[in-house]
């Protein structure tokens, strides 16, 4: 009987604990939810003031989504006294040397790239993590920024394109570029095919 009960108040013991630390760790979600969602919508709203011209509206409050290469791409529209002015769009690849790489890029009402942020990736670092500004320097033909992706081949010269490819890092490059072709389809809308990346055959041959 007595092996019985010490089982039996372990029993409820445990299950105390377990009730426990389940309301606590509901409680601390409950307090902290609303920090992480303003955050957020904070470092959201820095990288779209960050890279599109003067607006007057709340892109962040008028996003909608569109849906590229099978990723949904959020584009933040900006406008002026009622005018459109350019958006935003948070792109994205699965294409980087790392996996997934996240780009807040920025365009002009005429789908003109103004700028970019680099949001997140697992690129390598000193190599891949270049992007954040090799591509916005004004060296050789590394920048993007006042390009058209529809009048300008966005490409690394290795496949043909005007753009220069990050040293020893081919497949960051073109998983950027990758990025900026789909942050233009979403800004249009249409449903033509922005993919650049690279194979994982390409990936096996090639240095980072």
């Amino acid at each position: 009987m007595a092996k019985q009960s010490s089982f039996g108040n372990m029993l409820i013991v445990l299950t105390v604990i377990t009730v426990l630390v389940g309301a606590l760790l509901g409680y601390v979600y409950g307090i902290t939810a609303e920090p992480i969602a303003q955050a957020k919508k904070l470092k959201q709203e820095n990288a779209v003031k960050d890279v599109t011209p003067a607006f007057d509206n709340s892109p962040i409050d008028e996003q909608y989504t569109v849906t590229v290469n099978g990723m949904e791409l959020k584009v933040f529209p900006a406008t002026k006294e009622g005018e459109k002015v350019g958006a935003a769009v948070e792109s994205k690849t699965k294409n980087g040397f790392g996996g997934e790489v996240v780009i807040m890029v920025g365009f002009e009402a005429d789908g003109t790239i103004r700028n970019y942020r680099v949001l997140s990736h697992a690129e390598t670092p000193g190599l891949g993590s270049k992007m954040e500004e090799w591509f916005r320097t004004e060296r050789g033909s590394q920048s993007v920024l006042g390009k058209h992706p529809a009048k300008d081949n966005l490409t690394v010269k290795k496949d043909g394109g005007s753009v220069d490819a990050i040293t020893a890092a081919t497949i960051s490059s073109r998983a950027f570029l990758d990025v900026i072709a789909n942050a233009y389809t979403a800004y249009t809308n249409n449903n033509c095919d922005g993919a650049t990346g690279a194979t994982q055959q390409e990936k096996e041959a090639d240095h980072e």
